[in-house]
């Protein structure tokens, strides 16, 4: 969905669970370019946006690009490096350009950044920027896998790694393609009304501190039309709205010290405003 949509994704779990794996799947899946960053303390923004270097034999300044020029980018353990290298990830995921020693460099589309993270409970990890945050489409969980997931598991990697068999089954075109077909899918105003009321009362909730912002309602509203794309419809319907709304504005949400201390979540508090917002109904015209 976010692919489609033109979104990022927050993959939040604790390690050894498949995040990495997940997004190295997905990259050998699509035929676009694919760079991997491994965040740690010591990372600065220049080893992500690239930095200009002299060139002595033509006494020129030339710009090296960093691993950032690409389609598709693995973030890793992103919450190890400090805020001001999170930071540098901010224009290229919502502009699609980074800038590098005041000259401005367009990013390559389509473009996506697939950042994991472990809990912030754990050692040596920084949390992310309310921005940075904000600018994840969706973010999602792992968990472990049940008994026979795991036993599967075993099977699978008995012999050889099985990414090593992976093939492109889409390509750089394809996507763009399917992604101006996304664009094209209808939404009633009733849900649009839906989804405005959903983010609006994060802003006014007893509970919260800090609401979803306007580019949460977006991307609610953006992930709703993919998820419909991917459904083999040419509209949306309200349970295409009511299934997002949990890993679209979850992790954009503060909520208030009192809440947390009542035992609260974000997700307890979202259940609250879904179950106080009325569902639209729409009828669609043959």
């Amino acid at each position: 969905m976010a692919l489609l949509s033109g979104g990022h994704v927050l993959i939040e779990d604790v390690p050894g669970v498949g995040k990495t794996t997940l997004v190295n799947a997905i990259a050998k899946s699509i035929g676009c370019s694919f760079k991997r960053i491994q965040f740690t303390p010591d990372l600065v923004p220049s080893d992500i946006t690239g930095l200009t270097v002299y060139n002595m034999k033509s006494g020129e300044f030339e710009y090296k690009q960093g691993p950032i020029v690409s389609n598709m980018i693995l973030a890793d353990e992103i919450n190890r490096s400090s805020p001001k290298t999170q930071s540098s990830l901010l224009e290229a995921m919502q502009e699609r350009q980074i800038t590098v020693d005041g000259s401005t460099y367009k990013l390559p589309r389509p473009f996506m950044v697939l950042a994991t993270q472990n809990p912030i409970e754990y050692e040596g990890t920084f949390p992310l920027p309310e921005a940075q945050l904000d600018r994840f489409a969706l973010r999602i969980t792992m968990g472990y896998p049940n008994f026979m997931e795991e036993k599967k598991i075993l099977t699978t990697y008995k012999e050889e790694d099985p990414l090593s068999k992976l093939q492109a089954v889409v390509s750089e075109e394809d996507i763009a393609a399917m992604q101006k077909e996304v664009e094209k899918v209808f939404v009633d105003e009733s849900i649009q009304d839906y989804i405005i009321q959903i983010t609006q009362l994060t802003r006014t909730h007893q509970d919260i501190y800090l609401g979803c912002s306007p580019r949460a309602t977006l991307s609610l509203f953006n992930a709703a039309r993919a998820l419909a794309y991917i459904r083999g419809r040419e509209y949306v319907i309200p349970d295409d709205v009511k299934g997002l709304i949990y890993v679209t504005l979850a992790h954009r949400l503060i909520l208030k010290s009192e809440a947390k201390i009542q035992g609260k979540d974000e997700i307890s508090v979202l259940a609250d405003i879904i179950k106080s917002v009325r569902v639209p109904v729409v009828k669609l015209n043959d």
